[in-house]
């Protein structure tokens, strides 16, 4: 492998590092609070907007500084800032579905922990298999419709999930847990490759970085989002159906934090009470999961209109110019 160290490399860029934690963290944490505290609460509204605002001071502080840890130049490069964008958009929906697949499999279908894991790694395998197929596909249709083609599927796999109902087998999900797999299998290597190949050699750690800082940033606002509208829903269905009957608080406030625990709480009323209310946690979270699936497929569907925009049909050399000349 050829030496990629860059000689004039500077120091770390702390204050950067710190705006773009805090920026991000409360901009999650407002996703993640909004069902909780409700998404008109003044405390979330705050809260996010001041984490939008840390990350505009962040853009400009990395825009001013001598040695910033996200050489904004860089973003000027189309194949560069296209692919980085699609793999974001492909973790979003697969990070986001992931989490909530898990509880649908353990709490709605009855599955132990390790059960569901199990039947979870069909999407794994299909990463596995197709990854190292991607750079023969990238060679016969070129990159823009490889990528394409990935979040095609990867949206047509969450719309497959997104249909299940109370009714739903994991059967019913696999085909779309597959799609998942082999859409993410043919994006991100060939995003990563992308990325790669549109930087000089000596700014190829950074590129690395920041691909895989776009693709943990895009997986974790696809659990605060996903995550968040299923919550929203299920909480919203569950207040309404509750709503004449007298139900101490505390059993209430388990009762609407997760899935898990109205399930508890029915076990514990047993009878026909019991049965009533584990149906109608699970038709609301079913609900709230379909919700939170379906805005991951239109995220996905958007990544790809950005890839056929954007993205090369074939890897552009990398030249060995400044970044911020780069057209």
């Amino acid at each position: 492998m050829p030496d990629s160290r860059n000689a004039a490399a500077a120091a770390p860029d702390l204050p950067g590092g710190l705006l773009s934690i805090a920026g991000l963290g409360l901009v999650l944490w407002s996703l993640i609070e909004a069902p909780v505290h409700g998404w008109s609460s003044a405390l979330v509204i705050a809260t996010g907007l001041s984490g939008l605002a840390i990350l505009a001071v962040f853009a400009a502080w990395e825009r001013a500084s001598t040695h910033p840890m996200l050489n904004l130049g860089f973003f000027r490069r189309r194949q560069l800032s296209a692919a980085i964008a699609s793999v974001g958009l492909v973790t979003f929906g697969l990070f986001g579905a992931l989490f909530v697949l898990t509880q649908y499999l353990q709490f709605d279908l009855g599955y132990t922990a390790l059960q569901a894991g199990v039947r979870v790694l069909p999407a794994a395998g299909a990463i596995a298999v197709v990854a190292p197929l991607s750079a023969l596909l990238v060679r016969a249709i070129g990159t823009k419709l490889t990528a394409a083609s990935g979040l095609v599927i990867v949206a047509g796999g969450l719309w497959q999930i997104s249909g299940a109902t109370v009714t739903t087998t994991y059967l019913g999900t696999l085909a779309g847990m597959i799609m998942l797999g082999v859409g993410a299998g043919l994006v991100l290597p060939t995003g990563t490759a992308s990325v790669m190949g549109s930087l000089p050699r000596e700014h190829t750690g950074i590129g690395s970085a920041t691909n895989g800082a776009f693709l943990q940033v895009g997986g974790a606002l696809g659990v605060a989002v996903i995550g968040s509208l299923l919550a929203t829903r299920y909480q919203d269905h569950v207040t309404i159906a509750l709503a004449p009957y007298h139900v101490p608080h505390a059993a209430l406030t388990t009762i609407l934090g997760s899935l898990g625990g109205a399930l508890a709480v029915a076990g514990h009323v047993g009878g026909v009470l019991g049965a009533a209310l584990a149906h109608l946690a699970r038709t609301a979270f079913i609900s709230g999961m379909d919700l939170g699936l379906t805005v991951g497929a239109a995220a996905a569907l958007a990544g790809c209109m950005l890839a056929l925009a954007l993205l090369p049909s074939r890897p552009a050399a990398a030249d060995d110019d400044h970044p911020d000349s780069a057209a």
